[in-house]
């Protein structure tokens, strides 16, 4: 096989796992969803690390339906070493039905990466969220803070699903976000 072939294999390899929509084997997503219901901000109480996030605090997620059916998504985060907002602008739709919380979300042209709500609690005031990988997990509530019970469900719920729920980042939520 030639360097060439080698190469481009390797490079295709790699921007498939990179843009993996699909949850992770053996996590469901929640079903049933309702679209209308997640839609508004929603506050990041704990994550696993990664680099897009990293050394952001009081970060929110903000999600709009849009008149074509996909979602705007905006993120907005406190960086404490530069002391200033940082925020990104994505897009996100339904790998499938709407009923089945189960998006791909792209913030960088092409690229997509899975969304994939696995828990939330009837009145959608706090959710667990996956990513395409067991390297991706989010905490999410509707405010700042989430109360012991739900948070301990939540972690119930990511470890028996085998997510590395002791590495989870703590987010601090303590100031607005900017206006």
């Amino acid at each position: 096989m030639s360097a060439w072939r080698t190469f481009s294999l390797l490079i295709s390899s790699l921007l498939s796992l990179s843009c993996s929509v699909s949850p992770p084997a053996g996590v469901r997503p929640v079903e049933p969803f309702t679209v209308d219901r997640y839609l508004g901000t929603w506050y990041e109480i704990a994550r696993l690390d990664h680099p897009f996030e990293r050394g952001l605090d009081h970060v929110t997620a903000q999600y709009i339906l849009r008149s074509d059916g996909s979602i705007k998504v905006i993120n907005s985060g406190f960086s404490a070493a530069k002391q200033r907002w940082k925020q990104s602008i994505g897009k996100a739709r339904f790998l499938g039905s709407p009923q089945t919380a189960s998006l791909k979300v792209s913030f960088f042209g092409p690229f997509y990466g899975g969304y994939h709500v696995i828990a939330l609690d009837e009145d959608y005031r706090y959710a667990l969220v996956a990513g395409p990988s067991r390297d991706y997990l989010w905490i999410l509530s509707r405010t700042p803070t989430l109360n012991a019970q739900a948070r301990q469900a939540l972690l119930h719920t990511a470890r028996e699903l085998n997510f590395p729920v002791d590495s989870l980042i703590w987010v601090k939520q303590d100031m607005p976000p900017p206006a």
